[in-house]
């Protein structure tokens, strides 16, 4: 099990391969569909220095307000991320991001962008949403609220939050890897 801590250095990226299990400690912003919109069309930047300090995470939280007006993360489960394909490499040099987390992996553009930034992208364990949740030490801030809860972009403080390696920064993809054993049995099967 690997350790990161955000911001990640350009060293620890290159260090880390597919298949490497990691402990994240640090910043991680969450956005969905709407967010990267956001990011890749107006480029805004009140978010640069955020984002250099932090990983992205697809996910739409549960959360709950408390009455201190702080707020508690209830659920905290990957979302689907080829959603954000169109927009996640863009996102990825623009704001030099160094992380993406999600869940189901994503293509050849933000493979590209991996490679180039360097960035990697780390799957989170989808249907564990109230243990993800539990990673999760502080918000930190949370903008454009009104995207609404699960769109908006939430700034969250992290502790051992589990996740793996499955895009790596050397234009390694377990998913690509997955995909092309899976034709192969496919065909045998048909055959």
């Amino acid at each position: 099990m690997k350790r990161l801590t955000t911001p990640i250095s350009e060293a620890a990226i290159r260090d880390l391969k597919v298949g490497d299990e990691v402990l994240l400690n640090g910043r991680v912003v969450l956005s969905r569909d709407i967010g990267h919109k956001y990011m890749v069309e107006k480029k805004p930047d009140w978010l640069k220095p955020i984002l250099a300090e932090a990983v992205i995470y697809h996910c739409g939280p549960v959360v709950a307000k408390q009455q201190d007006g702080t707020w508690t993360f209830v659920s905290a489960g990957p979302t689907t991320s080829i959603r954000e394909e169109p927009y996640q490499g863009d996102v990825m040099r623009h704001f030099n991001l160094k992380g993406v987390i999600g869940k189901g992996g994503m293509a050849g553009k933000t493979l590209q962008a991996c490679q180039e930034v360097p960035a990697v992208y780390l799957h989170a364990i989808g249907g564990a949403a109230s243990l993800i949740a539990q990673s999760v030490q502080q918000v930190l801030g949370v903008h454009k609220y009104d995207f609404g809860v699960p769109e908006a972009i939430w700034v969250i403080q992290v502790k051992d939050f589990p996740a793996v390696v499955t895009m790596d920064a050397h234009g390694n993809s377990l998913h690509d890897t997955v995909r092309q054993q899976s034709k192969a049995v496919l065909e045998r099967l048909l055959a």
